[in-house]
């Protein structure tokens, strides 16, 4: 919140060596992967220590995905829109909306729409989206001019 930095703990899916940038900014992430990198990644395992930041009140449940200390374009887009403000989430309406597979300005309009219309209703369905997502493996696909109107599921292939 606030841009302010702040350890978020997770458990190691990625080796020592890796650089020290987004994963969708790697050439090949699955080379960097630990041997149990991706099992703990594909079912979100490696968010679970995350609940101790959720005790500590540095994040929630549901609200922007935190950004890297490194990821300016990100803080400064989130920056001119007032998301920062925001409470950051283990999940969010742009997780449930694509992850890293949507560019990051399509990225801050996801969270722009949940910042407006933040509500109780609305944290549930990302909470069901993200267990469903999770559970049955599938990623989910707005287009840019309909990025607010709800996620269209899609079956990962």
């Amino acid at each position: 919140m606030d841009n302010r930095i702040f350890r978020m703990p997770k458990f190691r899916t990625m080796r020592i060596d890796t650089p020290p940038v987004a994963t969708h900014l790697l050439r090949n992430p699955d080379a960097y992967l630990t041997s149990i990198g991706s099992f703990l990644r594909k079912f979100s395992f490696d968010e679970l220590p995350q609940l101790w930041s959720i005790l500590k009140g540095h994040m929630s449940f549901i609200g922007p995905r935190p950004a890297l200390f490194n990821q300016d374009d990100l803080i400064e887009l989130r920056t001119k829109k007032g998301i920062h403000k925001l409470v950051p989430g283990i999940t969010g309406w742009a997780q449930v909306n694509g992850r890293d597979d949507i560019p990051i300005p399509l990225k801050v309009k996801y969270d722009e729409y949940y910042m407006k219309n933040k509500s109780f209703f609305l944290d549930l369905k990302i909470l069901w989206l993200t267990f469903y997502i999770d559970t049955y493996g599938i990623t989910t696909f707005s287009p840019p001019l309909f990025c607010c109107s709800g996620p269209v599921l899609m079956l990962k292939l």
